[in-house]
């Protein structure tokens, strides 16, 4: 399977950037880096990238670039704004072409998915665009806007490298899902070396009803998770 990445915009593109200063092609070529990595974990999967990290690609060269390779998959990773002041605009959302094809829409819904339970952020739901991306490659391509950076807030957790590396995993996730991705053989883990437990968390929420969903999900996949407070006291 082929996939495209594009970190939307470019190092040098007018504006794209917080009221202090960040730009969002920082936040996307680095969540693409991420995503790239992850997926040299699965088969059969070949990655590019539409953009460039020294100049501005234009947007059709990277569609006339993807539909040369014929790639399978195009995915355009974006951080929002609402204005170029900083104001209360936030959350998530992720764009199919407005004919809403069937396969990018599905994409679309498992990526949206795993983002809002993995960062936490408000879901503002799966829409549809005439964006040049979407129009333009022959290929299922998706558009997803990780945060807003003219959100205080937000725009703290898009210079974080944990929230980058979160977003990664939550598209690469939604890719996995949609495609049926299987990983790589890895060598059997060594045994213990002694009694001590170790623990795996996959989420920290302010909310507890997203906790829930997402240990919801867990144990439909035959995992056996438990929520538990900052105190450490499990919830029933």
């Amino acid at each position: 399977m082929k996939i495209m990445l594009d970190a939307g915009h470019g190092p040098n593109t007018a504006g794209k950037r917080s009221p202090n200063n960040f730009k969002e092609f920082e936040f996307n070529s680095k969540v693409a880096d991420f995503v790239k990595v992850l997926l040299g974990n699965y088969k059969d999967v070949t990655v590019y990238f539409a953009h460039s990290k020294k100049v501005d690609v234009p947007l059709k060269e990277r569609t006339d670039k993807a539909n040369q390779l014929k790639v399978d998959c195009y995915i355009s990773i974006h951080a929002n704004a609402y204005g170029t002041n900083w104001n209360n605009a936030n959350g998530i959302e992720t764009y199919a072409y407005v004919t809403k094809p069937k396969e990018a829409m599905e994409l679309a819904k498992k990526v949206q998915k795993n983002l809002v339970i993995r960062t936490g952020l408000t879901d503002r739901g799966v829409k549809t665009a005439d964006f040049h991306v979407l129009r333009e490659s022959n290929m299922t391509a998706i558009l997803c806007e990780c945060g807003f950076y003219t959100n205080k807030k937000e725009e703290a957790f898009l210079r974080s490298k944990t929230f980058q590396e979160t977003c990664a995993e939550a598209i690469v996730k939604g890719i996995v899902d949609q495609y049926h991705l299987k990983k790589k053989s890895t060598p059997a883990p060594p045994p213990p070396e002694s009694n001590t437990n170790y623990f795996v968390q996959v989420g920290a929420f302010t909310d507890k009803k997203k906790a829930e969903q997402l240990a919801k999900e867990l144990k439909g996949k035959g995992f056996d998770p438990i929520v538990v407070d900052n105190k450490g006291t499990v919830q029933k």
